[in-house]
């Protein structure tokens, strides 16, 4: 009986999902785009690229968060430190000292219990364990705010409650942010409850009031958001080196999701091979057998055909998480692969100054449009060994005021340029001399 081989083509890369194969290039791009969150990209989950943005956005995984996260613990042992030195102050006025005394022995004990584990496990906190967490800095507020009720002036006596705000501020490095924001909101709602049931709402007491709820909110707010701010600038700067390595790539190449596919059709082309060489599989072939061998055939074809189209410029767009949604490339002519070194450096740069935070008027809209080509217009002569490729550039999400002085020099990089300002749109057309026949 034939023993038909592994149908290798099938199988996924360790850790995937068995899927069928895919039938052309864009299905599969278009399958890897639908099953990462980074769906602007092309990436295959197992590429270079992937696991780096991914390794990026998780939180408390950051490159640099761990200095946010001890930056946030210094200032919320400070703040401990005033909370217990203001309640040890004010200790005879308490009608009830112990609760507030209970509600700081227990934040004491978790703080250092968290403080063990994140010196033991790293700094990785579960969702049981933010869960347990945010349970405990419930009860210090509850037995805070039990101990302060007879008191009727809540910005004068709450303490630990006040700590249990500011203990969120190294907890925004370790968790989503919509987990903390929530955590945030309802502390907040928490007291605004408590301030108006214990306190008298007076013109003396409304400024008080007021300033106790920004100091409780305001901090843990902030650090969310510039913990936020931070992951974005590490993900951006991983996809801005990312991106220019296709400085030094060959005119035509092929990229990062070609080439673990050109990988897994490797392997399926050996096995294949290997059971016709040592007889498993004799010939003539089983159907069976047949079929996967012309399904090889099909796509080393379509990676030949597809990889003599698509330059560098192409992968350089398709395979960046930011310059993937927010830029649009129209190259018939694949004239993006006669640049030279220099010219791509400064075409890439001009992109991501001019892409910048902009946003697209429209959902799904391109941010920057750029069109290479044709050559021979106008203006734009052809040599037999040099020829002018006009490049026009149109920025739809970005003013022309805030293009800086670094976004001018790439574009004279690329070459001379000319630029006009209309309905919104700012227009550059750039004047790139290549060479016929580049050596790239």
């Amino acid at each position: 009986m034939t023993r038909v081989p592994e149908d290798t083509i099938n199988r996924g890369l360790p850790g995937e999902t068995v899927q069928p194969a895919p039938r052309t290039r864009r299905e599969a791009r278009e399958r890897y785009r639908g099953s990462e969150r980074r769906q602007a990209r092309g990436l295959p989950s197992t590429s270079t690229g992937a696991r780096s943005l991914r390794q990026a956005a998780k939180p408390g995984a950051s490159l640099g968060a761990g200095y946010l996260g001890l930056g946030a613990a210094v200032l919320t042992a400070i703040e401990a430190v005033a909370g217990i030195v203001f309640f040890l102050v004010r200790l005879p006025d308490y009608a009830n000292p112990w609760l507030p005394a209970g509600a700081w022995a227990l934040y004491l004990v978790a703080a250092i219990g968290v403080g063990l584990s994140l010196m033991t496990y790293g700094e990785r906190l579960t969702g049981t364990a933010f869960a347990l967490i945010c349970a405990v800095l419930a009860c210090v507020v509850t037995l805070d705010f039990v101990g302060i009720l007879p008191e009727h002036d809540i910005a004068h006596t709450a303490s630990a409650s006040v700590a249990a705000g500011f203990a969120l501020l190294p907890v925004a490095t370790l968790r989503p942010a919509r987990e903390v924001a929530a955590a945030i909101a309802v502390l907040g709602l928490g007291f605004a409850v408590m301030a108006a049931v214990s306190t008298p709402i007076t013109p003396a007491t409304l400024p008080g009031i007021v300033s106790l709820l920004a100091l409780v909110v305001v901090p843990p707010s902030i650090a969310l958001f510039v913990v936020h701010r931070f992951r974005q600038l590490v993900q951006r700067e991983l996809d801005r080196v990312l991106v220019q390595s296709n400085v030094q790539a060959p005119q035509f190449a092929v990229g990062m999701l070609a080439s673990d596919e050109l990988a897994r059709l490797d392997l399926a082309a050996e096995k294949l091979l290997d059971a016709v060489a040592n007889g498993s599989d004799p010939l003539p072939l089983s159907d069976a057998s047949a079929s996967v061998a012309a399904s090889l055939a099909t796509e080393l074809r379509l990676h030949l055909i597809e990889g003599r189209r698509e330059t560098w410029l192409y992968h350089a767009i398709t395979e960046s998480d930011h310059l993937g949604r927010a830029v649009s490339v129209a190259d018939p002519q694949s004239l993006a692969g006669h640049l030279g070194p220099a010219q791509r450096d400064g075409l890439l740069q001009a992109l991501w100054q001019m892409v910048g935070d902009g946003r697209p008027a429209q959902p799904g809209a391109p941010v920057v449009s750029v069109t290479l080509g044709p050559i021979g217009s106008d203006g734009h002569p052809v040599s037999d060994e040099r020829m002018d490729v006009p490049i026009v550039f149109e920025s739809r999400g970005t003013p022309r005021r805030r293009l800086g002085p670094t976004a001018w020099s790439a574009l004279q990089r690329i070459g001379p340029y000319t630029e006009s300002f209309r309905d919104g749109v700012l227009r550059v057309v750039s004047h790139c001399v290549v060479d016929r026949h580049p050596s790239m």
